[in-house]
């Protein structure tokens, strides 16, 4: 699907579909971070694993946020399609969210491996990383754990695949202040991001894809946003953006 189709939204705008789903159409952040994360589970099997996850090693990298959320969705799912899935976070459960915390919690009960990273993160042998640690929500450079797990990524060998917006990357301007993950794809949610197509963003993005999350056109035309959205996903709930 060409660019020139789908309307590019700033992280203020995202903010704002999110407040709208939660408050005026009682869409939870549970039914979101599900939706996004088995959606990257999806491309990770289909473009990243060949189509098949049985064996394949999958090492999920997640913040404490609804991003890091939608890593751990994807990681449940990858180990119940047959991936051996290793999760690190970058914060301790208590200093999770309550959505994420609750996703680590599933974890926990179906014996996925999970650990909290340190500033000096050393990763394992992978087929796969997935980049779940910060999304739109980026306030400056990457730091402390989160920054070495970026570092760490970007010299593995393996590919790595980063859900909404590449850590580091300013989801708006695409600028980056410091470190940042360079994704060989990236799945964006409900609306790509302004600062994806920007130069400044291409080394670090990838191939770019779009996923739905069951955000209605609806919400997108409330005069907060003013947003007129076809039916971008008639055909795939994940399309790739050229």
């Amino acid at each position: 699907m060409t660019d020139t189709t789908v309307p590019y939204v700033t992280a203020d705008q995202m903010r704002e579909v999110d407040r709208l789903a939660v408050d005026e159409f009682g869409i939870t952040l549970f039914q979101m971070m599900e939706n996004a994360g088995r959606a990257l589970a999806r491309l990770a099997r289909g473009r990243s694993l060949a189509g098949d996850a049985r064996g394949k090693r999958v090492l999920v990298l997640a913040g404490p946020g609804g991003n890091g959320g939608g890593g751990l969705v994807c990681a449940r799912n990858l180990h119940n399609w047959g991936a051996d899935v290793r999760v690190l976070v970058t914060a301790p459960p208590e200093r999770m969210g309550d959505v994420p915390r609750h996703q680590l919690r599933l974890l926990d009960a179906i014996g996925v491996p999970t650990a909290v990273a340190t500033d000096a993160a050393q990763l394992p042998e992978a087929d796969l990383i997935v980049d779940a640690l910060i999304g739109y929500s980026l306030r400056g450079a990457p730091s402390g754990a989160t920054a070495a797990l970026v570092r760490a990524a970007n010299q593995h060998r393996a590919p790595i695949l980063a859900l909404d917006v590449p850590t580091g990357v300013d989801a708006t301007t695409g600028e980056v202040a410091g470190d940042a993950v360079r994704a060989d794809a990236t799945l964006t949610l409900a609306l790509p991001k302004t600062g994806l197509r920007t130069a400044a963003a291409e080394e670090y993005v990838g191939e770019l894809y779009l996923a739905d999350i069951s955000i209605p056109a609806e919400l997108y035309a409330r005069p907060s946003l003013g947003l007129d959205v076809g039916p971008l996903f008639a055909s795939d709930d994940i399309i790739k953006l050229d």
